[in-house]
């Protein structure tokens, strides 16, 4: 007969096998201290696009984590592939981030820092991929470009990734069906066109890094690599917005906290005509102007990602190491 004891210990194993197989890959609960941000508006902490904070200001707040960030309004992944005159991952944040580990300013642990990025918004937009403004590149090149982030700083010492993907942008009022010229696009065009173009360049994308990240886990000994995929959170939020936006206005996630609606082939020198919720009324919406996440949806991003680095939920990560 088996000892009580005994049978009591096996069920307690048996009981932990399923927290310890989650815990097989990614970083471990409690494990992070501090947080490294790379990336363009929408994560830029000083330049913010979301009329309120940026998403690493709460993440930081709720971890709680030290919060290191370089990522820059504007940038796209390198200015090698889609030129825009702002600091890109490549050609100026990483370096800036090198710079300050080389001179001694930045000082981190590899093993309680993680590193994200979030980044291809302006890579496959206007001015960019969308309006075929650098011939020759595709959605292939920006992508490899974004996934190589995770290689260039393994080699200077990171060890712990978590890669956001591309949100569905066609939801948002610039590459909306049923958009209207506005403070990032004035000139004439085919709405439609953009809405389907943006739908197949977002989900082309994803489903590169995804492949593309799983791919080179594997081959970085010791680091642990996620995938947070930021496109399943938005449509989520986009399609059950009661569950996510909380504001004393009507729930709304085809306008926006911050509408400028311009004359055609108008100057976006001239603000045209604008709208603005202000208040508790601005929480009621997904988008914070035409192009922007509100800063209410930054709030459930910055929950999530601590949720995934915490290892409390990973709802919306995938874990490849």
């Amino acid at each position: 007969m088996v000892h009580t004891n005994a049978l009591r210990l096996l069920s307690v194993c048996l009981t932990l096998v399923p927290s310890i197989l989650a815990w097989s890959t990614g970083v471990q609960p409690g494990q992070i201290q501090n947080l490294v941000t790379f990336g363009d508006s929408y994560t830029d902490v000083v330049n913010i696009a979301d009329g309120g904070y940026a998403w690493p200001t709460y993440a930081a707040g709720y971890g709680p984590f030290n919060l290191y960030p370089f990522a820059k309004s504007g940038a796209t992944c390198s200015n090698n592939l889609t030129y825009r005159p702002f600091p890109p991952v490549f050609e100026s944040q990483i370096p800036t981030y090198i710079s300050e580990i080389n001179n001694g300013s930045l000082k981190l642990d590899p093993n309680t820092t993680i590193y994200t990025l979030w980044i291809g918004t302006n890579d496959v937009g206007a001015n960019a991929l969308e309006t075929g403004s650098d011939p020759g590149v595709t959605v292939v090149d920006t992508v490899e470009c974004a996934v190589n982030w995770v290689s260039a700083l393994y080699a200077v010492g990171a060890r712990n990734f978590l890669f956001q993907n591309m949100i569905p942008l066609q939801n948002t009022i610039l590459y909306s069906a049923n958009s209207y010229p506005n403070r990032y696009w004035t000139a004439e065009r085919n709405t439609t066109a953009w809405n389907v173009q943006m739908t197949e360049v977002t989900n082309a994308g994803n489903a590169i890094s995804r492949l593309l990240l799983r791919g080179l886990a594997p081959a970085l000994p010791g680091a642990h690599v996620g995938l947070f995929d930021s496109y399943g959170l938005f449509t989520d939020m986009y399609n059950n917005p009661a569950n996510y936006l909380n504001g004393t206005a009507p729930l709304n996630v085809t306008g926006c906290v911050h509408s400028c609606v311009f004359n055609l082939n108008e100057s976006t020198g001239d603000p045209g005509v604008c709208t603005i919720a202000n208040g508790t009324d601005r929480d009621s919406f997904l988008w914070y102007d035409e192009l922007h996440p509100s800063e209410q949806s930054d709030r459930i991003v910055a929950r999530e990602i601590t949720a995934a680095i915490k290892r409390t939920s990973d709802e919306w990560t995938t874990w490849f190491s």
